[in-house]
């Protein structure tokens, strides 16, 4: 009779009914649909069955009655296969703030598992970051790290990714990570300490460059560190190759020739015809010879004269093209002048000249010779 009161929505007459009998379950069933949930939970605590639980709870999310919703779910969250269900209907409606504190009263239970603490941990990286790595120093061995890195790597919380890689041994991750993002994620200490547990070799020489690039004032501690474990051939040419272009980019011909000497005091001869190149526009080329011929490496300085004599000549074939142009410029070209007796007498006019049938015969202007008239008689 109570069912069928329950089915036709009679709930008060089904409340009277299943109290009567001690059908604590399905009185809770309807001490819900009366929106009476403190009795219901009640009802639920006595009936102790877990759809019970799952039905009052989540009719009290929906009646916005948490507290009695967070009585219920501390039975709910400790089956770790109904955790699902219970998270997603309370992300479903919004209420992240409702669901953290649930899973955070629930972490004291006797039997709180894995998956509470990883569905804790994922809702922190979303809602809660700043919360997040106090509950991961507390409890990392006891969240699901490879699921709890996807979701600290999503919300961009690199220090506490680090942090999970280094819990989960993965250290070059965590090397790489501190490197990608150092404003976030370096730490000195813990830097140091993960780059010598690191299985990628190259890692080692990324550190060097990245210690040069943003903390070049510590680079010597981390060489400390990594000395044993460094190919120290290697690590000299590594820095051989900063210190040349530091050398360039410091417009310094002194530091430049101080490098070359010191390339050669350490038999680098092959750094000294890379110095070379790099610092071609500081050095002066009778230093470079004189060194050259010294140390006898002609043969590795001879690139670098090749080229200066290159443009040496380059340079004094654009000056002598600049010289015969000049002059021709210069050239300019006058009218030839006309010489009568001391007189001189420019073609520039007709005036110049006075015309020699206007002087009557037997006159001769001043300067002037009367030309002999042959053949002729007055």
């Amino acid at each position: 009779v109570g069912d069928r009161c329950y089915e036709e929505g009679m709930y008060e007459a089904a409340k009277l009914l299943y109290n009567n009998v001690s059908n604590f379950a399905r009185l809770a069933s309807t001490l819900v649909h009366l929106g009476e949930y403190q009795a219901a939970v009640d009802s639920g605590r006595k009936a102790n069955s877990t759809r019970t639980w799952k039905e009052v709870c989540f009719a009290c999310v929906d009646g916005k009655e948490f507290r009695l919703a967070q009585i219920c779910g501390l039975h709910i969250v400790i089956h770790a296969d109904e955790l699902e269900e219970l998270i997603s209907y309370y992300q479903d409606r919004g209420y992240f703030e409702e669901l953290i504190a649930l899973l955070e009263a629930a972490l004291g239970l006797e039997r709180a598992h894995m998956g509470m603490f990883t569905e804790l941990a994922i809702l922190y990286s979303k809602f809660k970051p700043q919360k997040m790595r106090e509950h991961l120093e507390l409890f990392w061995s006891r969240v699901n790290i490879p699921k709890v890195l996807r979701a600290a790597e999503q919300a961009h919380l690199w220090a506490e990714l680090v942090f999970l890689y280094d819990k989960y041994e993965e250290y070059d991750n965590a090397i790489i990570t501190m490197m990608n993002h150092p404003t976030d994620a370096w730490k000195e200490g813990q830097f140091k300490d993960i780059i010598a547990k690191v299985a990628n070799v190259e890692l080692y020489y990324k550190a060097l460059q990245f210690y040069l690039d943003y903390k070049p004032l510590l680079i010597n501690d981390l060489l400390l560190v990594l000395s044993p474990r460094l190919d120290h051939t290697r690590t000299v040419n590594f820095f051989s190759k900063d210190a040349m272009q530091y050398a360039a980019e410091s417009k310094d011909a002194e530091l430049a020739e101080k490098l070359l000497q010191w390339f050669l005091e350490e038999g680098k001869q092959e750094c000294f015809a890379a110095c070379l190149f790099t610092c071609y526009d500081l050095l002066h080329p009778d230093v470079v010879l004189e060194l050259a011929w010294r140390h006898n490496i002609m043969d590795f300085a001879m690139p670098y004269f090749i080229q200066v004599m290159r443009e040496y000549l380059t340079k004094v074939d654009k000056l002598d093209a600049s010289e015969s142009l000049r002059k021709e410029e210069e050239q300019v070209t006058e009218p030839t002048p006309i010489v009568f007796g001391q007189q001189l007498m420019l073609t520039a006019g007709p005036s110049a000249v006075p015309p020699q049938a206007n002087f009557p015969y037997g006159y001769t202007a001043p300067g002037f010779t009367q030309p002999p008239v042959y053949g002729f008689n007055m």
